[in-house]
Parts: structure tokens; C-alpha cells; sequence
């Protein structure tokens, strides 16, 4: 990314490479790449399906990728990314399925003798097409993708069509019966929620007539047995085997064993109607067959949040690439990607993610840990009419509330005599889990069968053991026969990915109610007795990846500017710039008493920020996580306005849209490249937007530092982490700029690349231009930075020279002849004029704040320390520690 304006007409091109779609209109006066669609009602066995087919510009065969939709909706859910596909050279056919939008016909969940025999005379129609690849007459090359029931239908096909060459299903089920009748509870809120969807759409449909119009059934347009057995369970409260069999023979583990083709599995975090123990059985099962497998679970899913939908659509383009065009250079990503919630963001509110990462996927019981649960037996009460429930998640309404769990946002709620719970001890560091909790209990009922409907769930709880979160907001039912005199169960808790925190405690609970399930309406009481520890799965191989800056921060600095643009041409009044300062014209930058309070808060990121940087420096900005680095960095670019304080960058003050960001160029973790151009369009289309001359871009030197050889000339979707940090780096150093701000460079590099970054910031600096890098990597910052600023709670704590803050400054390294304990630890972080003591290899560090050596020397005598010797430390990393008395 860039922050460059050196004239407003250049801004609507900006604006033009994030729009995607117009790039070429905007910049290169050029239409963007055609996609043809065709409408038509195709004839299936008596049904009328409504289909869309798409193509893309080029001539000669290609790949066709059939696209199916989410229950309830139709062909048009699918349409933008239908002609994406299309743009990258693939045939697309989109369906809305039976009894949806405008096709005819009855809802069989996937019937195979109805919808699955649809996609394959959807294939049949594929083959006759002059445009699409066949491996064979009647055959073509041919991917299926689609969420939800669309990804279900992918998974099916696989399994009853052997034409099918790949798929990618999201977010879908491997068997509905265990997905809506969990351990034989009802799933009464979700499956009610399937069979009014189906009465919307059959009304709909029908022109606006009631409900049930279509078919005379009263079920909309479900099919009879399937309206009866909606009609026999909910009266019922339960399954029955007959229910059971219906919805197996209609799910893709029915015909598991015959899936064997590449698959790429995405699942929701944020999901209580299709779990991750659903896409857990797929993986295990494609595995088995030898089919090439990827898991990637989402932030979002059924019950809202995030679906990353942008970088989900990316990574099903490129699986398709690698076994649809057999593209074998693609990087079709890890085996296994997990997102993690990486904070909030300060001006937004919204969650951040993160990716974790395995180059195999570890399942949900790699690396278990035992938890003691403490507590004695415990009864409880199932209320008459199983009235009030407690509440977990509430499908529809949660609005992505389960993606935030891990940041103590949530809305379970159980009532007081209708659970149990039991607490592990509070971790002494932090606990990751991943997968499945499981718990040993003795289940005890006073129901006249002897059976019990229970749900188990596990709370992270605060240290003050009353604040307590659900994670992901998921609880898992289990149903218990036989337990009159006691019975023995293992209790599966539903499969998660949290961080329970240093002092927080998991809390087993086990309740008779839940708001989204079906209880027994006849009073009973159930004892349960813990009979062995929580077991919790950590998932040992996963590395989690530094957190990623959100799109806003590539893209609105280019949106900022437009908006500026915007104020121009429509002659609105601008408030006047703070004038020029002439003595820091020659001043990279000079920051005073910046400050910026969290939005909608008292709490301050930053606060009384001042610091200055001269020409010729690699300036390392430091701190732990909440610092306030990035907020600094995001005014320093111009992204957000400070509440008080100004930024001057060679004399000229900063705000959104300054003209001197022109002599600024930016690198931040994910710049917004347009996947489908290659690395040498992209920059050239960058400098372009710019407005200047092409002589100005310097685009050979730009080049040589990224050092991407062949890789220039490619997509890049194509491009690994590592590809990307240097193509974003080549941008950045477009036009070689006066300030280069380096946020993260890093990140997604070996150690050969890791090398070359730190050579070419202290290459460019030398020229007499300045480098701001902001990394969580000390030993590198140490090798490649003139000096540093370093951050804690978004105040300064210390800047300077590297070799003053490492080496001669107020750290010193008391060195000790003995081991001494935490409390002479303490007493010498309390004495009088210094600013903190911790403890590091070889001694204690010190950071004086008023206190001498000499005087410093003296008290440590007082206090019996054996010491040894005192003098100046020589590592950042023990530097940092003391500085910020041990944050990190």
C-alpha cells in the first residue's frame, strides 16, 4: 500500500483498484473482463429448474464449476461469485434447487433420487457445452461448490456422480440426522426454522399464496414424508428410528465411502445447527479414501459473524485451479486453518482475526490435557413444561456474538435449580483449546423411564469466578436411558477453538434445559457426580500467525483521499491546513502530545505521545499488544484524526487527504492486490492510479528488492504469505518515498527472506530517506534499527539510540552470585527511584528512574542482594521486558 496524491485527479483511479470490477475503466480506459450469462429453464424428470451459465472472455475449453445455494434462497445468492469464477477462466452453472426461487417441484433435502439426480443431469448439460474441458465423451472437468445445502449438495455428488473432479463444500452437514436429532435431542429451534423457510419459499414461489398452496400438504413444498416427519417429531418432542433413516439415506455419509475426490472443507466457528464435529467426520472419513483434504474453519457460520466470504471465494478459486485447471504451481493453502479472534478493533468495535495453522489437520482430540474438576454431586430440577430454558445460542439472533466469545462478549444464561456445575483450578498460564472437551459423569433421574435429556457446556470463567463466557456459544445434548438407579456417561462437549486466559478456570455445567432443544415437559430431578477430570484437546502443531490489519487499513487511506477528492470537485470549503513549520522541513517526522481516546469511551489507545525522527534513521516502534503502536500508525497515515496533538511529516501538518503523504509510502499485512492481475500488473496499475510519470516509479529498484523472479508475471492468487509481503513491499517502494513506514514486514518470511528485509531497510535508509518499522521480532529490530520508540498503555516509556536503550542508558544488568526469591525481587522493584526490576538471564534487570548506579549499588547492599557486578545489558529483548515491566 501506498499513501501518494500528488494530484486529486489521480484519486478516482485510486479508488478504482479497491472498487476491483472498474480498475480497468478507471485507469486503463478498458471494459473489465466480459462474463456472458445465459438464462433458461432446463426440463428434469418433470421439473423445471431455473439456471444461470457463465463465461468468461477466451476462447478454447475450460474447467465448469457447478455453484449451488444455502437453504431458502436461490440461483441469485450466488451470482457475484458465479462471474468471479467466470473471470478466472472457469464455466459456471448456477441452479436454484427444487422447490426454490422460481424452479418447480417439492423440497427433498437433497433426495438422491430427486436433487442429486438433478446435478447430475446438470453435468450431462455441462458436457454438450463447446466451451467446457472433458476428460472424456460425456464427461467434462467439473468442481462443485456451494454453502450450506448447496455444500451438501457438492459432497453428494461426489459420492453418487464419479464425473465430479472436486468440490468445496462450507459450512454443511455430513449427516442431518445427527446434526438436527444431536445424542437423540430434538433440535426443535433449527428445525423449525428449516420448515418455515420452506413455507416462505413456497409461498413465494406460488405468487403469494398461503403456505402450503403448492402442494396441499400444509408443509409448504416439502415433500409429504418429509412434512410428516417434521409433524411427528415436534409433536413428539423426540426422534424416531424411522426419522433417523430418512435423514441418513438423504446425507453425504450415506454414500462417505465413495467420496474420493479433493476436497477443501469449510466449516463455522459460529455454527449450532452444523458443527465442527460435522466437517471433523468428512475430513476423516475423504482421508480414509485417500482423497486430498484441506480444513479450514471460519470465524462465522449459521448463527452470524464473520464468513470471511471475500478470502473464502479466493481459496475455492484456487483449490479449483490446483485440481480443475491442474495448475500444480498454486498454493492451495494449509492443510489446516483455524481463525482466531485477535481483538477489536479501536475505531470500529468490530472483532479482528487471526489464522492459526498445521500442515496437517490434527482432528478434535490432538494433545489432551486433564483438567480435576472439583465439586461435590449435585441435583437439579427438569421445570414443568421444561419452562424457563436456558438459554445458549439463539439462531437468527445471535448476531455473531459466538464469534466474540473469547473477548467476554455473550448471552448464555441458566437458571438457578436447574443445573450443575463443577470447576477446574485457574490456569497459571494460558490454556489453548481445540477440539472436544469430554467428562466422565454419573447420571442419576427420578423420571418414571429413568431417562434424562441433559446439556453439557463448558464456561471460561473470569478470576472473579462470577463472570463467565460461553465459548462459541455452543452446548452439546446428550440423552441418558436407564439412569433410575445411575448410569455412567462420557460426556462430549462441542468441539471449540478458545484461549482460556492465565487466572480465568473452565466451569462444567450441566443443565436440563436449553431454548433451542426439546426437553421432557414432566418434571424430574437428575443428580450428576463428576467421575473424571475435563478432558480438553489442545491441538499441539497449530502456529498461530501475527494478527492481520483489517482491510480499512490498506483501504481507506485510497478511500480517505477520494473523499477528499470528492469535497473539491463538488466546491464544498475545506478548513484551512495548519500552516507549514519551515524549521522541521527537513524533519521526517516530529510527533507532539498526540492523543486518541477508544471510540465511545473514556479510555485513551494513545495518550501524550511525543517523539521525533531525523533523516537517515530505521526507527523500531515497540510494545506489547494494546500498546497503542497501530493506532499511531493508522494517524500517522492519515486513516483516523487525533483528539488532541498534531503529526508533522517535513514540516506539513497531517490529516486525511494531505498533500505530504505524497512523500510517504506505507507497507501493512494484507495490501489490497487484485488476485486475478499478475504481480507486475498490479504494481503497474498502482503507479498508474498514482497519476505521475512512469519514469518517477522506479519500478527496476522497486523489483530487484522484491526479489520475485518468474512469480512477477503470475496471478496473484497464486502467491504465497511470503510472495505477497514482498510484492506489498515493492509497492510501498514505489517512487522511493522520503518516509517508509513498515508495519509487520516480517511476517510470512523465512529466514533467508527475513535477512534480506533488514539489509534492504538499512540499504534505503542510508540513502538519506528515513524507515519506520514496527515488529514483534526483537532480535531483528535489534540488527536493523538506528533507534528505537518504545510504547506501553499508549504512553512513551523510552526513546532513543538502540545502543543507549540496549546498552548505556538507564537499564542496567545487576548480576548475582546467588539465586534470590520473588520477594527480594519485589523489594528491590519498590525502592525509591527505580522504575522497574524483573528478572532476566544472568541477574536482575533494572531500570533506573531517579536513582544513580552509585545509589542503586548501595541499596542493593543494604538489602543483602549478592551481587556480583553491575553494568549495561546488551539485548533488546531484556531491554523491552524491563521497560515495560513485564506487559508483554
Amino acid at each position: 500500500m501506498r499513501l501518494r496524491l500528488p494530484r486529486w485527479a489521480a484519486v478516482t483511479a485510486a479508488l478504482a483498484v479497491l472498487a476491483g470490477a472498474g480498475t480497468w475503466t478507471a485507469v486503463a480506459q478498458d471494459d473489465p473482463p466480459p462474463v456472458h450469462r445465459a438464462d433458461r429453464m432446463l426440463d428434469v424428470d418433470g421439473v423445471r429448474l431455473d439456471t444461470s451459465y457463465f463465461t468468461g472472455a477466451g476462447d478454447g475449453r475450460r474447467p465448469a464449476v457447478l455453484l449451488g445455494h444455502g437453504f431458502g434462497g436461490s440461483k441469485d445468492d450466488v451470482r457475484a461469485q458465479a462471474e468471479g469464477l467466470a473471470r478466472d477462466g472457469y464455466a459456471v452453472l448456477t441452479w436454484s434447487a427444487r422447490g426454490f426461487g422460481a424452479s418447480t417441484g417439492e423440497i427433498g433435502l437433497n433426495d438422491p433420487d430427486h436433487e442429486v439426480k438433478d446435478v447430475s443431469k446438470l453435468i450431462d448439460w455441462l458436457a454438450a457445452r463447446p466451451e467446457v474441458l472433458l476428460d472424456k465423451a460425456g464427461d467434462p472437468r467439473v468442481g462443485v461448490t456451494g454453502a450450506s445445502y448447496g455444500g451438501a449438495i457438492s459432497l453428494l455428488a461426489a459420492g453418487h456422480d464419479p464425473r465430479v473432479d472436486a468440490i468445496a463444500p462450507q459450512i454443511t452437514y455430513w449427516n442431518l440426522a445427527d446434526a438436527l436429532f444431536p445424542q437423540g435431542v430434538f433440535k426443535k429451534l433449527w428445525a423449525g426454522i428449516f420448515f418455515s423457510t420452506g413455507d416462505t419459499s413456497a409461498a413465494s414461489a406460488a405468487g403469494g399464496r398461503p403456505a402450503g398452496a403448492a402442494t396441499g400438504n400444509g408443509c409448504g413444498r416439502f415433500t409429504a414424508e418429509l412434512c410428516s416427519l417434521y409433524q411427528r417429531v415436534a409433536v413428539a418432542g423426540k426422534p424416531d428410528a424411522g426419522a433417523r433413516a430418512l435423514l441418513e439415506a438423504r446425507s453425504p455419509s450415506a454414500v462417505g465411502a465413495r467420496v474420493k475426490v479433493p476436497a477443501l472443507l469449510v466449516q463455522g466457528q459460529s455454527d449450532s445447527l452444523f458443527t465442527l464435529a460435522q466437517s471433523d467426520a468428512m475430513a476423516r472419513t475423504l482421508t480414509a479414501n485417500g482423497a486430498p483434504v484441506a480444513v479450514d474453519w471460519i470465524s462465522g457460520g449459521h448463527d452470524g459473524g464473520d464468513r470471511e466470504t471475500d478470502r473464502v471465494e479466493r481459496r475455492v478459486t484456487t483449490w479449483f485451479d490446483r485440481w480443475l485447471k491442474r495448475d500444480t504451481s498454486v498454493d492451495t493453502g494449509p492443510a489446516f486453518r483455524v481463525s482466531r479472534t485477535g481483538g477489536v478493533d479501536s475505531t470500529d468495535g468490530r472483532a479482528t482475526l487471526r489464522a492459526a495453522t498445521a500442515g496437517r489437520y490434527p482432528g478434535l482430540t490432538s494433545g489432551t490435557t486433564d483438567l480435576a474438576l472439583g465439586g461435590a454431586p449435585q441435583t437439579f430440577t427438569n421445570p414443568p413444561g421444561a419452562a424457563p430454558p436456558a438459554v445458549s445460542a439463539v439462531p437468527g439472533l445471535g448476531g455473531g456474538l459466538s464469534g466474540l466469545s473469547s473477548l467476554g462478549v455473550g448471552l448464555s444464561l441458566d437458571f438457578p435449580g436447574q443445573h450443575a456445575g463443577f470447576d477446574a483450578k485457574p490456569q497459571t498460564e494460558a490454556l489453548r483449546v481445540t477440539g472436544t472437551p469430554t467428562v466422565r459423569v454419573k447420571v442419576t433421574s427420578t423420571a418414571a423411564d429413568g431417562s434424562a435429556v441433559l446439556f453439557a457446556k463448558a464456561y471460561d470463567v473470569g478470576p472473579d469466578g462470577r463472570q463467565q463466557v460461553l465459548p462459541a456459544q455452543l452446548v452439546a445434548p446428550v440423552r441418558v436411558e436407564g439412569a433410575k438407579a445411575g448410569k455412567t456417561v462420557t460426556l462430549t462437549l462441542p468441539a471449540i477453538d478458545h484461549e482460556v486466559e492465565a487466572g480465568h478456570r473452565l466451569r462444567l455445567v450441566v443443565a436440563a434445559t436449553d431454548l433451542g432443544y426439546a426437553s421432557p415437559v414432566v418434571p424430574a430431578r437428575y443428580t450428576v457426580a463428576v467421575e473424571g477430570p475435563l478432558t480438553v484437546p489442545t491441538a499441539p502443531g497449530l502456529s498461530t500467525q501475527a494478527a492481520a490489519l483489517p482491510w480499512w487499513v490498506w483501504g481507506l487511506p485510497l478511500l480517505g483521499l477520494a473523499g477528499a477528492a470528492a469535497l473539491l470537485l463538488t466546491g464544498r470549503r475545506r478548513t484551512a491546513a495548519d500552516a507549514p513549520d519551515p524549521e522541521l522541513a527537513a524533519v521526517p517526522l516530529q510527533i507532539t502530545g498526540l492523543s486518541k481516546k477508544y471510540k465511545g469511551g473514556d479510555r485513551y489507545s494513545v495518550r501524550e505521545l511525543s517523539f521525533r525522527v531525523e533523516q537517515g534513521q530505521v526507527l523500531g516502534l515497540l510494545g506489547p499488544n494494546g500498546a497503542g503502536k497501530t493506532t499511531t500508525l493508522r494517524m500517522l497515515m492519515g486513516l483516523i484524526t487525533p483528539d488532541e496533538g498534531e503529526i508533522r511529516v517535513f514540516g506539513q501538518a497531517i490529516r486525511p487527504g494531505a498533500p505530504v503523504l505524497s512523500r510517504v509510502g506505507a507497507f501493512v499485512e494484507g495490501a489490497g492486490f487484485l488476485p486475478h492481475l499478475s504481480g507486475r500488473e498490479n504494481l503497474d496499475l498502482y503507479w498508474r492510479a498514482t497519476g505521475r510519470p512512469a519514469e518517477d516509479a522506479h519500478v527496476d529498484e522497486a523489483l530487484r528488492i522484491a526479489n520475485l523472479g518468474g512469480a512477477l508475471e503470475r496471478a496473484v492468487r497464486t502467491y504465497s504469505q511470503g510472495m505477497r509481503q514482498r510484492l506489498a513491499l515493492a509497492q510501498a517502494m514505489l517512487g522511493l518515498p522520503d518516509l517508509l513506514i513498515l508495519d509487520e514486514p516480517t511476517n510470512g518470511l523465512d529466514p533467508p527472506q527475513i535477512r534480506e528485509m533488514r539489509e534492504v531497510m538499512i540499504r534505503y535508509a542510508a540513502g538519506g530517506r528515513t524507515v519506520i518499522v514496527s515488529s514483534h521480532l526483537l532480535a531483528e529490530v535489534e540488527q536493523s534499527c538506528t533507534h528505537l520508540v518504545v510504547m506501553d498503555r499508549g504512553r512513551l516509556v523510552q526513546a532513543g539510540p538502540v545502543a543507549e536503550i540496549t546498552g548505556s542508558g538507564t537499564t542496567l544488568l545487576v548480576s548475582l552470585g546467588a539465586e534470590i526469591d520473588d520477594a527480594l525481587v519485589e523489594k528491590i522493584d519498590a525502592l525509591p527511584g527505580i522504575g522497574a526490576a524483573t528478572r532476566a538471564e544472568g541477574g536482575i534487570l533494572v531500570r533506573l528512574d531517579g536513582i544513580d548506579p552509585t545509589a542503586l549499588i548501595g541499596e542493593l547492599v543494604r538489602l543483602d542482594v549478592p551481587l556480583t557486578g553491575v553494568g549495561p545489558h546488551r539485548r533488546l529483548e531484556d531491554a523491552f521486558l524491563t521497560l515495560i515491566g513485564g506487559a508483554a
